[in-house]
């Protein structure tokens, strides 16, 4: 049975910096394992982010998924709701549930210094014990990334909230950026009395003692109902797995009906076990026929600006993720990778945007096209591009590459 491999590198893609001389991160960081694929393989451009829609991951990795978001996409809370076990009834809403780090009226920070799990679930259930009823429920996630549930928020319409993700909004003023429709002050009520709690837990005064961001704040976001979409089988004729540290893409996977695999090393951040990753998916592949490994550290560190880090979690995604599973794929007759990331977070921007992202293929059965390198760049000068990037998992498994 064919074999076949995605692997995303969220936000790799960036713009030209002058301090990199006019070279993107994907061009000046060590790929040569992403380089080989491009130099052996195909090349070219996707657009994982529909027209009017927002750049967001869980948009971009739908569509790499090989769903179309303009028919699928119901909100990352639900997503994020299948990982952690919790069912919604069809008129619920959930919502994600950031801590934060706010001083006056700025957000500081998306993420409350990537604030510890442990520390971050006592938080979490401290705000559940203080402001949740039998309508409204706090789940505690990963680190800052966590869930409220609305039971019968579609009532009140609540999925339809303009709702601002922190990440995009860092260093920013909080009252121009609360949520706006019908009903949102249900929602900053809630986000407001949070901050009068959060202010003074014993857990955010040992971070400020320890010179660390507190979690002094919830913020509300990437709201939607139970989703509706076919299992990854029925539309492709494969059983596979996914492999993540975030929520939202297990929860993507699980609600497609792929089996998702934990790393116990994946934390979603600089410091996540690339190797561990890349072992995990070769394993799942002697059962299954197709494998999604997802890696959000060059996201973080787009979102924090940090050039230096961007380079790193490229070239560690590169050396342990990409070399470990092309390695693999090179001793099978029957094997296709496919690298790219969901879309471009730039470290001067510090936040998602929507343009044609660079895909690379590569197998034994496809005639290389003599490109240099795996970079933005080189991706525009291929002929191959896809206007709906749903279509490019299709092509991949199913299309003729040569």
């Amino acid at each position: 049975m064919p074999k076949y491999i995605v692997l995303v590198g969220d936000g790799m893609a960036d713009y030209p910096l002058e301090t990199l001389g006019m070279r993107t991160p994907l061009e000046a960081a060590r790929t040569p394992n992403m380089d080989f694929i491009a130099q052996n393989g195909i090349l070219g451009q996707a657009k994982t982010i529909p027209p009017k829609m927002t750049p967001a991951s869980d948009v971009a990795n739908l569509s790499i998924l090989g769903y179309d978001p303009k028919i699928y996409y119901s909100g990352r809370g639900p997503l994020e709701a299948a990982n952690l076990g919790i069912e919604l009834e069809d008129d619920d809403v959930a919502f994600r549930c950031n801590l934060v780090t706010v001083s006056g009226d700025i957000l500081l920070d998306y993420s409350a210094g990537h604030i510890k799990t442990n520390e971050a679930e006592k938080l979490i259930k401290f705000i559940n014990q203080k402001l949740g009823s039998n309508k409204l429920r706090f789940f505690p996630g990963i680190s800052y990334r966590h869930l409220l549930l609305v039971k019968r928020g579609a009532e009140l319409k609540l999925e339809n909230l303009k709702c601002q993700a922190p990440h995009d909004v860092s260093g920013q003023s909080i009252s121009k950026n609360m949520p706006r429709g019908a009903n949102a002050d249900l929602i900053i009520q809630l986000m407001q009395d949070s901050r009068e709690l959060l202010n003074n837990h014993e857990i955010n005064q040992i971070r400020l003692d320890l010179k660390e961001n507190p979690g002094n704040m919830i913020w509300l976001w990437g709201q939607g109902k139970k989703p509706s979409m076919p299992q990854f089988r029925e539309k492709f004729g494969l059983n596979g797995s996914v492999i993540s540290a975030v929520d939202l893409i297990k929860g993507l996977g699980r609600i497609l009906g792929l089996e998702v695999i934990n790393v116990p090393g994946a934390t979603g951040y600089y410091d996540t076990d690339y190797e561990g990753k890349a072992q995990a998916a070769v394993k799942s592949l002697a059962k299954k026929d197709f494998v999604f490994v997802h890696v959000e550290a060059p996201d973080e560190a787009g979102h924090n600006g940090d050039l230096r880090e961007k380079l790193t979690a490229i070239e560690r995604f590169d050396q342990h993720v990409v070399g470990s599973l092309l390695k693999y794929c090179q001793n099978k007759a029957d094997c296709r990778i496919l690298v790219l990331p969901d879309h471009a977070t730039p470290v001067a921007l510090k936040t998602h945007t929507a343009e044609a992202v660079p895909f690379a293929i590569f197998g034994k059965d496809i005639v290389a096209k003599n490109f240099l390198n795996y970079s933005e760049k080189e991706a525009k000068k291929s002929d191959l591009f896809f206007e709906e990037g749903y279509k490019l998992l299709e092509y991949f498994i199913l299309g003729r590459l040569n």
